[in-house]
């Protein structure tokens, strides 16, 4: 049974960092692209950035320069750290997973068949 657990979400000023992480277990999890996605109330659920097996991220605009994602094949597990945090950031954060491998990682949200709990991450102003 694959199970993805995020932690490290908070609340914390704007201008402020925190590190998510997520663990995952019962999944192969080295071949695999992996993503952090986010959703605020009332907005759909965004993809925030992505790794693929060879460790190349992408980002969508609005972190980018701010956001770094990062993996630990040995542990299973991936990271995202969040500098220069801004209100507009406030969300549940999600780690996913997909069933099928790619060469390049996938940004839409149906591509991802595993999802961890959600961990908020709070900015205030």
């Amino acid at each position: 049974q694959v199970q993805l657990v995020e932690s490290g979400g908070g609340s914390v000023q704007a201008g402020g960092s925190l590190r998510l992480s997520c663990a995952a277990s019962g999944y192969t999890f080295s071949p695999y692209c992996m993503a952090w996605f986010r959703q605020a109330p009332e907005k759909e659920r965004e993809g925030v950035a992505f790794i693929s097996h060879d460790y190349s991220a992408t980002y969508t605009d609005s972190v980018k320069g701010r956001f770094t994602i990062s993996r630990d094949n040995a542990n299973n597990t991936l990271y995202l750290q969040m500098n220069s945090l801004k209100p507009e950031d406030t969300a549940m954060y999600y780690c996913a997973a997909p069933r099928f491998w790619a060469a390049s990682c996938v940004r839409k949200v149906t591509e991802y068949a595993y999802w961890g709990q959600g961990t908020q991450v709070t900015v205030s102003s």
